[in-house]
């Protein structure tokens, strides 16, 4: 391929690029636009008196843009969970191999706490219709499904074998997996709602990884298959008659351990 073709073929490769992230902009701008529309409706006039319709009048938006966006009313006060879920994703796809997985996932879903910290007087009154409102709780609840779903799926890929050995089956795998990504989420939504109960002010950064310490010290030992023992996580070092160990603060103690007793052993 010619110099000019290869510059060509990298303009029109940046120009779509471009493109598609001016879509993605304008797709949340009005997504937002009709959150915002929503919610102000559901505060004024009430969940069950809103139309659809006057969703959309409010939002300077005909009818089938709304459904465009939206599958119902209820789902509308939600707009930033599908872009949140696909920047979680990304900090799962993007994690160092030596990291805990457990540590991913709490990563990972701060993602969500940005997402409400972005905005905390909105967030603070959507909390509060959601709380009025059972048919906005219900959708609530099915977004934070969608995070454990994501979460359990990548911690089942990081099962360590070693670490549950005893007692514990292939069928046990999925089970732990599950439970371990639910007390994640749990933690993050324990600490969210104290957080807007109390008007969206405070170091939630803080309180966020205080919860997360706790869940970390109950399940960090059962995950972790796709990371190697290497000088990233434990190095052993001999000096005469001397061992030295220099370990990372989230490595397991079993594979600290593990490794004191092959580096004694040679």
């Amino acid at each position: 391929m010619s110099e000019s073709a290869k510059n060509s073929r990298t303009t029109t490769t940046r120009a779509a690029t471009t493109r598609a992230s001016g879509a993605a902009t304008q797709r949340l701008k009005v997504r937002r636009e009709l959150a915002a529309a929503a919610m102000e409706l559901f505060a004024t006039k009430g969940y069950e008196a809103t139309t659809v319709d006057e969703i959309a009048a409010t939002a300077g938006v005909a009818r089938r843009t709304f459904f465009r966006h939206f599958r119902s009313k209820e789902e509308a006060i939600f707009p930033d969970h599908d872009d949140t879920l696909v920047r979680a994703q990304a900090v799962l796809e993007a994690a160092p191999p030596h990291e805990n997985p457990l540590d991913t996932v709490c990563r990972g879903i701060k993602e969500v706490m940005k997402m409400y910290a972005s905005s905390p007087k909105g967030s603070v009154e959507r909390y509060k219709l959601t709380r009025e409102v059972p048919a906005l709780r219900e959708r609530e609840i099915a977004s934070v499904a969608r995070y454990e779903r994501l979460f359990t799926r990548y911690l089942l890929g990081h099962f360590d074998e070693e670490a549950h050995r005893d007692g514990v089956s292939g069928y046990d795998e999925p089970l732990l997996a599950e439970v371990a990504a639910s007390a994640v989420v749990t933690a993050h939504n324990h600490v969210l709602r104290r957080w807007l109960r109390s008007g969206g002010v405070g170091d939630v950064e803080s309180q966020l990884d205080h919860a997360f310490a706790i869940v970390r010290r109950t399940f960090g030992t059962g995950f972790g298959a796709n990371r190697p023992v290497t000088e990233q996580s434990v190095a052993v070092e001999r000096q005469e008659e001397v061992l030295v160990t220099v370990a990372r603060t989230d490595a397991p103690l079993g594979e600290i351990m593990a490794t004191i007793e092959r580096a004694l052993a040679r």
